[in-house]
């Protein structure tokens, strides 16, 4: 059994505001719903949607917890109503709504999965939320497929790092784009085909010759939005999910037409439920064995304890890390 306190540490967020607005607080633990199990948290993931939720830009959906934390690791402590599928004791990871910079987490058992074969605890807290993004817009979204050409901007981050690797387990050529020359190193590290250095090469130009991307991730948006259009191939699919360099652009929308591209968007937290249960039954099934076989691995860059969360918000801005940054309860 897990002995469960009356009350938890939590980060709390005192404005919307820069890092120092994350303090430690205290709370009750989290109501149980039906369907939910109560984790034990051993560590929780950092996540460019949590830096956004911290400036007041990226609001929990209704009934969430207001809580920062989209992704989580540690032992189930309680089973809430009509649970049959985990068990006091449980060592998983998850998805979530909001939450996960606490002690204790109340998360959908259908959002739950078991640790990978050869991962370690804490490092599968970094596992959910970018596994999650890149399956359902990469895989399910765009339909990459075995042969095709993948283009990750971003390619030392969370979200970067899932996606070079799942695009290299499943068969695709990847390019990634990083600076400087350490980054780079490290999306090769991954098994990028090639690590371009936007700050010194065209990755246009790099695209083209080689015959252009059929599928382009993007974080960046802003003056990558023309750019991607043009190295896109023909019947490319470029997907957008983050907007770090700003999404109000001008553009001319011609090239999408002439070269039948497919242009999409999306955000996680707002998607159904059950959608998030397929893309964690599919992740079981499909992604899971590869990290068990070493073909895909996790990478964690920094382990920081729960009270310092706003040393790893400044890290996660600093663009500093390359890999996934944790919080330790």
């Amino acid at each position: 059994m897990i002995k469960i306190p009356d009350r938890m540490k939590v980060i709390d967020l005192s404005q919307p505001g820069g890092p120092e607005a994350l303090v430690p607080g205290e709370r009750a633990l989290p109501a149980l719903p039906a369907g939910h199990v109560l984790v034990k948290v051993a560590a929780a993931g950092v996540n460019g949607p949590d830096l956004m939720q911290r400036r007041g830009l990226y609001p929990a959906p209704k009934g969430a917890s207001d809580l920062l934390g989209l992704e989580i690791s540690g032992h189930v402590a309680a089973v809430g109503e009509s649970v049959d599928t985990w068990r006091v004791g449980d060592a998983l990871c998850a998805l979530t709504n909001g939450g996960g910079y606490a002690d204790y987490c109340a998360v959908d058992a259908r959002h739950c999965m078991p640790v990978p074969a050869g991962v370690a605890l804490e490092d599968a807290a970094g596992l959910p939320e970018t596994f999650f993004t890149v399956w359902s817009n990469v895989f399910l979204g765009a339909g990459l497929k075995a042969g095709e050409t993948l283009l990750v901007h971003g390619g030392a981050g969370g979200i970067g790092a899932t996606a070079i690797q799942l695009g290299k387990a499943f068969g695709a050529k990847v390019f990634a784009t990083e600076s400087p020359e350490d980054r780079c190193d490290f999306c090769r590290a991954l098994g990028a085909d090639a690590a371009i250095d936007y700050r010194t090469e065209d990755f246009v130009e790099v695209l083209r010759a080689a015959g252009g991307a059929d599928v382009i991730l993007d974080v960046v948006g802003g003056p990558y939005v023309e750019r991607n259009i043009k190295a896109a191939r023909h019947d490319g699919r470029i997907v957008q999910i983050a907007f770090a360099l700003g999404s109000k652009v001008a553009i001319d929308l011609m090239p999408i037409m002439l070269k039948r591209l497919t242009y999409t968007g999306s955000t996680l937290r707002t998607r159904p439920d059950a959608f998030k249960a397929q893309v964690a039954r599919d992740l079981v099934e499909k992604v899971w064995p590869k990290i068990a076989a070493g073909a895909i691995r996790p990478s964690t860059f920094k382990v920081f304890p729960l009270a310092e969360a706003a040393q790893a918000h400044r890290l996660m801005e600093s663009a500093g890390h390359s890999g996934k940054i944790l919080l330790r309860p």
